[in-house]
């Protein structure tokens, strides 16, 4: 039954009434939820495999297309920026055409791009056809726990999410180690090929399982505040990803998208907050206060998952000699870990207080990367195993608890919009953390290589390294070029160590905010 949408929820014109009544699959027996929770759990992983599995083929597509570092790395940037434009608007698309009918059109167009992007024939092409990639899988993930939520009671929420976790986390630890080998062996454009059978299966489970065809009765969405929050969520993932390769505000671009990001997202707010009685985004998720503080820790959370994924390769292979193949197999042991501690969650997410779970989790995290920022250059394999274990068993820890008290007490009529939002916000914290990680290093080895240099000189000064030892050879050029790649092996050794610390820190500035959340009622 029609209803005024200013009395609705605001941003879509949901109102309460239209959007939980009538849920499909809040009485199925139990073989159905797990067919549900196995469908979405594969769809959601399919779509994160591709978090990281084309960062392994680069340097080969690079190499194809005869493209400049800064060029190939679009291939990257686009697709993310895709993937952040589209997230928000999730919520709407979900609402005004049902969860069935927009998964089966993401997971077609995520496997129809899937397979363009194997065969494009230029770099504009393959650019071109990440960016369809990433806009059709945004919906995939928040659109999968907004289902499980829905279906599953607040007794079985827990060892639902734990399961769904696992695609969640564990995709894009898979990608990276099979594309590597792929990549390797065939070709990079099997690392996308790699994708199209798992698309079909994922989209024959949709067509049988999932059946929640409910559509809002009313669907007004706030196309000017869309646009402006699309606008400025773009120019600063732009910004964020290009920043240290143009050197960051001496690059007219960087100033230009800082200035836009700024713009927009000022006009956005004051849009939302005064200018319409229907805004895009719909503020009366934030007076749930679990869910106000809960898209706050999944920021920080958002920053603290993905770092070392990304900092242990390029250190491990610039600093320490270690092959790409090795490398993979160490990251694939972060994921290890991750897959343990959610397996367990599925039995003892109940038996403790999820604030608990969520301090020991962090708190995990926080004490591998102490001691990652304990790494050296003559760095021992097995501190690398035991460390990426540890922050990868914290990883799994968090997650669960995080979804159940973030949703707990938030109004199932705002699930497409809230689970929309959630992880805009974890997607721009790993993109912020990444961009700034990255900068931390390469601005640090700077540094520290002018600082290092005064105490080796190469003229014998008693008050150098070289003075008071006599143990490095100075008498030719292919020394000198040695000594010189060994001070900048150890300060950006000193880069990292600086990373890890920042890693840390944001791991750390997490736990205060979980103890203001409310213990979710049974």
């Amino acid at each position: 039954m029609p209803v005024d949408a200013r009395k609705g929820t605001g941003s879509t014109g949901m109102t309460a009434t239209t959007i939980s009544e009538a849920i499909p699959d809040a009485d199925a027996s139990l073989g159905r939820r797990a067919a549900i929770l196995i469908t979405l759990t594969f769809t959601t992983m399919l779509y994160t495999m591709t978090v990281m599995i084309v960062n392994v083929a680069l340097p080969k597509m690079q190499g194809t297309f005869a493209a400049t570092t800064d060029q190939i790395a679009l291939v990257v940037t686009f697709n993310i920026v895709a993937t952040a434009v589209v997230t928000p608007i999730s919520g709407w698309l979900a609402s005004r055409f049902s969860r069935r009918t927009l998964m089966l059109c993401c997971a077609s167009g995520f496997t129809v791009s899937s397979v363009l992007c194997g065969v494009a024939g230029s770099l504009e092409q393959l650019v071109f056809y990440r960016v369809l990639q990433g806009a059709f899988g945004a919906p995939l993930v928040p659109l999968a726990q907004a289902t499980i939520l829905d279906t599953f009671p607040g007794k079985q929420r827990g060892t639902a999410t734990a399961v769904f976790s696992m695609g969640v986390v564990f995709g894009p630890i898979i990608g990276p180690t099979v594309g590597g080998f792929l990549a390797e062996e065939l070709g990079w454009r099997w690392v996308f090929f790699l994708l199209v059978p798992f698309g079909l299966l994922a989209i024959s489970c949709i067509l049988v399982v999932i059946q929640d065809r409910r559509k809002a009765s009313i669907m007004r969405l706030d196309w000017f505040g869309f646009l402006l929050l699309a606008v400025a969520i773009g120019a600063f993932q732009l910004m964020l990803d290009r920043g240290q390769r143009l050197d960051w505000f001496d690059s007219q671009e960087i100033a230009a998208e800082a200035i836009l990001a700024a713009l927009c997202f000022y006009l956005f707010f004051a849009h939302i907050t005064t200018t319409t009685q229907e805004p895009f985004l719909n503020l009366q998720i934030f007076t749930d206060r679990n869910y106000a503080v809960g898209v706050v820790i999944i920021f920080l959370f958002g920053m603290v998952l993905w770092t070392p994924m990304v900092l242990l390769p390029p250190m491990m292979n610039g600093i320490q000699g270690y092959p790409e193949a090795t490398i993979g197999l160490f990251i694939a042991l972060r994921g290890l870990g991750t897959l343990a501690s959610s397996v367990l969650m599925a039995f003892i997410n109940r038996m403790f207080d999820p604030r608990v779970l969520l301090t020991v989790g962090f708190a995990l995290q926080g004490v591998a990367g102490v001691f990652m920022a304990g790494f050296d250059v003559n760095l021992s394999p097995f501190a690398l195993i035991w460390t990426s274990l540890l922050a990868g068993f914290g990883v799994g820890l968090v997650w669960v608890p995080l979804t159940l008290i973030t949703f707990a007490t938030l109004d199932k009529a705002h699930l497409n919009e809230a689970t929309a939002f959630y992880h805009l916000l974890r997607n721009i914290g790993s993109s912020i953390s990444i961009s700034l990680s990255i900068a931390l290093v390469i601005q640090s080895s700077s540094v520290n290589y002018a600082d290092l240099v005064p105490f080796i000189s190469i003229f014998g000064d008693a008050n150098s390294s070289i003075g008071s030892r006599g143990d490095w050879p100075t008498d030719g050029v292919q020394p000198l070029m040695a000594l010189s790649r060994e001070i900048g092996r150890q300060s950006t050794m000193i880069g990292y160590i600086n990373a890890f610390w920042f890693y840390t820190a944001t791991a750390v500035a997490v736990l205060p905010f979980i103890w203001m959340v409310r213990k979710p009622s049974e």
